[in-house]
C-alpha cells in the first residue's frame, strides 16, 4: 500500500500568499507535508507564515519550481483539480473514487495531486500532464472553493483512506481505566445508597439496579468518575443522616 509521504501537493501560480499558508495548514492538519509551489506570484511571505498557523514546518520544507515539469519530476501519477467539467479525454472523477485510485497504487508510487490558479484554475496544456481530473461535487449554482478548502477536502479524504484512526482522549488528562470489581463495588454503592435515601424500596426493586447498570455500562467510567459517583453517594447518604 502506498503511503501519504508519496503523495505530493502541487500549487500552481497562486496568487496570494495567505492562501499557500492555508493550504499548508490543511495539510498537516490530515498529516500531509510535501507541498510543492510552482510559479507562486509572492513567496516566501509573512502573510503565509501567518495563515499556516503553526504549520510552518510545512511550508519551510516546500519546494519551489519554476515548471509545472519540474514539481512532476519523478511522479507516475497525475491528478489534476478542476473546477469546470471540461470536454476533454481525460477520467473525471471525485476526490473520494480519486483516493481510492491512489490507494491501490504499488507501493511507492509517487504521486502529484495539482491545484491551480485562484481564478482561472488550470490552464489546458496544464491538464494535459493529468492522468485524471478530480472534481468535488458541489452546488452547481455555486461551486466556487477556495485553493485552501479545496487543498482540506482532498487531505481529508486521503487521511480518511490512509489512517481513520480517532485519537480517544481529553487534553491535560489522563485516564485510568476500571476493572469489573470497580464496577461492582458502585453497583453495590448505588442499592445501600437508594435504600438509605428511600429511593429504592429493597422490597420491592423492580428493575431499577438492571437499569442503573445498563446505564454505567454504557458510559465507559475511569477512575476519576467513578471517584466522583462514589463522592456523590456519600454526601447523599449523610446528608440524608442529618
Amino acid at each position: 500500500m502506498n503511503t501519504l509521504d508519496n503523495i505530493r501537493f502541487v500549487l500552481v501560480g497562486t496568487t496570494h500568499p495567505g492562501n499557500i499558508g492555508a493550504a499548508a495548514r490543511a495539510m498537516k492538519t490530515m498529516g500531509l507535508s510535501n507541498l510543492h509551489l510552482v510559479e507562486p506570484k509572492i513567496y516566501p511571505s509573512a502573510e503565509a507564515t501567518a495563515r499556516a498557523s503553526g504549520a510552518d514546518d510545512v511550508l519551510a520544507a516546500a519546494v519551489v519550481h519554476d515548471s509545472l515539469d519540474s514539481a512532476l519530476a519523478g511522479c507516475q501519477q497525475v491528478y489534476g483539480m478542476s473546477a469546470r467539467l471540461r470536454h476533454l479525454p481525460v477520467p473525471i472523477v471525485n476526490p473520494r473514487e480519486a483516493v481510492d485510485r491512489i490507494q491501490q497504487s504499488a507501493n511507492e508510487t509517487k504521486i502529484a495531486i495539482v491545484f491551480g490558479r485562484e481564478h482561472s484554475g488550470l490552464s489546458n496544456d496544464e491538464l494535459d500532464r493529468c492522468q485524471h481530473l478530480i472534481n468535488i461535487p458541489a452546488n452547481s449554482a455555486y461551486s466556487s472553493l477556495n485553493l485552501a478548502a479545496a487543498v482540506q477536502v482532498l487531505a481529508y479524504e486521503l487521511k480518511m483512506s490512509f489512517d481513520p484512526t480517532i485519537e480517544v482522549g481529553r487534553i491535560g488528562e489522563e485516564r485510568e481505566a476500571i476493572d469489573a470489581g470497580d464496577l461492582e463495588h458502585l453497583y453495590s454503592h448505588f442499592e445501600q445508597s437508594l435504600v438509605t435515601i428511600g429511593f429504592l424500596d429493597p422490597e420491592k426493586p423492580r428493575n431499577l439496579m438492571r437499569r442503573l447498570r445498563r446505564l454505567f455500562n454504557r458510559a465507559d467510567l475511569d477512575r476519576n468518575e467513578l471517584q466522583i459517583l462514589h463522592g456523590i453517594l456519600r454526601a447523599a447518604e449523610t446528608k440524608r443522616g442529618e
